[in-house]
């Protein structure tokens, strides 16, 4: 299949990368400097399930040069969700599948106003990665998954193509029966992680290993919950319960969600589309969020990062 990565980055450049390795025709679309070593080096992946290095792969941050591939792998920050969306209208052919992996809970909505709900999918992304250097991406967990489905849960043969290739490249993919769901099961750890994590300046295990700090964790998620539930999403608290089990059994002690990594690094934060997120619906359904409201407080004046 041709598949365009937007981009190269931590999420799209490693799948990418393990697709590109199975045979498929990948472009990783990158710029500044982690685009700049790519060409000059290759993409690197250090991982605990093998390393990899594309010595020569299809690199440019110009999409047209490029065109229409069959699959987009979506994973840009989501301050820059419509202009990237825009960015990738020479990607997109009449039978184009554009799959976002980004955090938060309302990517498929607003790329679809740009490119269409029929060629706009949902995914979700289960993996610990980071860009350790311009062109080196470390995957850190055990897990490496990706769920992905319509929001109308409509047969989609493009999609259920690019799910075979997956299998196919020995990944851990599959499609969801109910992707809404599935996107805020996601949002709601995801935005207990980030808001934690960044907000205490710690890696989980600390916070999970004491009980006032993951009683903090577990409010995050129970806020998420609340709003999720007032929006129509049919969700159960018994989510909660299996995740804090995860919490304390799978996950690594030493891992920090990317708004922690954003922070430590003054880059600009997702914190309005995370706990942001939660607190805006927390008070258009006239919901408290004070859990939410204190990660955002104390974030807020790092969230637009320090110039670099």
């Amino acid at each position: 299949m041709r598949i365009a990565a937007m981009a190269a980055g931590a999420v799209g450049g490693y799948f990418g990368a393990r697709l590109a390795a199975a045979g498929h025709d990948v472009f990783f679309i990158a710029r500044g400097a982690h685009l700049d070593a790519i060409r000059k080096n290759g993409l690197k992946i250090e991982s605990v399930h093998g390393d990899l290095h594309l010595p020569k792969p299809n690199v440019t941050d110009k999409p047209a040069e490029v065109g229409a591939v069959d699959i987009v792998l979506f994973a840009v920050k989501l301050w820059d969700t419509e202009q990237a969306a825009e960015a990738a209208k020479p990607l997109m052919g009449p039978d184009t599948r554009l799959i976002t992996f980004q955090n938060g809970v309302d990517s498929v909505e607003r790329i679809a106003a740009i490119l269409g709900a029929e060629r706009t999918i949902g995914g979700a992304t289960y993996i610990a990665t980071t860009i350790a250097a311009p062109g080196v991406i470390k995957h850190t967990s055990a897990f490496a998954s990706m769920r992905v489905g319509r929001l109308d849960k409509k047969p989609d043969a493009r999609l259920q193509a690019f799910i075979d290739a997956g299998k196919a490249a020995k990944l851990d993919i599959a499609l969801s029966p109910d992707m809404e769901r599935e996107l805020w099961h996601k949002f709601i750890f995801l935005s207990a992680m980030a808001g934690s994590t960044a907000a205490l300046r710690s890696p989980i295990g600390p916070i999970a290993a004491d009980p006032e700090l993951r009683a903090f964790f577990r409010q995050l998620m129970e806020e998420a919950i609340a709003v999720g539930r007032a929006k129509g999403v049919a969700l159960d608290n018994a989510y909660i319960e299996e995740r804090i089990k995860f919490l304390e059994s799978a996950i690594e002690p030493g891992m920090k969600a990317s708004m922690a990594h954003d922070l430590e690094r003054g880059n600009r934060l997702e914190l309005d589309w995370l706990n942001g997120k939660v607190r805006d619906l927390g008070r258009q359904y006239g919901i408290p969020t004070p859990a939410s409201d204190c990660v955002y407080t104390v974030l807020k004046l790092h969230r637009m990062g320090k110039p670099h």
